[in-house]
């Protein structure tokens, strides 16, 4: 693996990507680089019980429309600013029967300060930490870039989906 956490390495994983993450409510692993690999992909921080927790619509829909063209999604729930369920079992409930969330969602992990998940210490390197649920980051396909966009960034219709179809056109380096 090369140094920095955006560099991609020979199986053309973005470094911050070559980890797995447990699934949330299951004893099952992503493997975030086979996941990724060559993938435009949009990482957020969730939580069940915040006001932006409605996005969940807006992502799945991206989600829909998207994941065809190459678009990965993967929701990190996390407790760092107390609005996460206590019970994953719960959660799950949230994401997956409440709001149909079909994309990938890790277990609920810590997203910043020193024991934030690796995939978000390298995000926060690349752009910045998150300062409240629902930032989402979106990393280009060969882990060279990484947009940050606010808790308030609508997932459809603005700025988010006009940088993802934007990294649905550009070719991956090195091809």
């Amino acid at each position: 693996m090369l140094g920095t956490p955006l560099a991609a390495h020979a199986a053309d994983c973005a470094a911050l990507f070559d980890t797995q993450v447990r699934k949330l409510h299951s004893k099952d692993n992503l493997d975030l680089c086979a996941l990724t690999r060559n993938q435009p992909t949009l990482v957020i921080n969730t939580a069940s019980r915040c006001g932006y927790t409605g996005q969940f619509k807006g992502l799945e829909s991206l989600h829909q429309r998207y994941k065809d063209e190459g678009l990965v999604i993967i929701g990190f729930p996390s407790d760092d600013f107390r609005q996460e369920l206590d019970d994953e079992a719960e959660t799950a409930k949230v994401c997956y029967i409440n709001y149909g969330v079909t994309f990938p969602m890790a277990a609920t992990s810590k997203v910043k300060g020193d024991g934030a998940h690796s995939v978000f210490k390298a995000l926060a390197e690349g752009s910045e930490a998150p300062g409240w649920n629902f930032n989402k980051y979106l990393v280009s396909a060969d882990g060279q870039s990484i947009r940050h966009f606010p808790a308030s960034a609508k997932p459809l219709g603005g700025a988010l989906e006009e940088a993802i179809k934007a990294a649905l056109q550009t070719p991956i380096s090195g091809q």
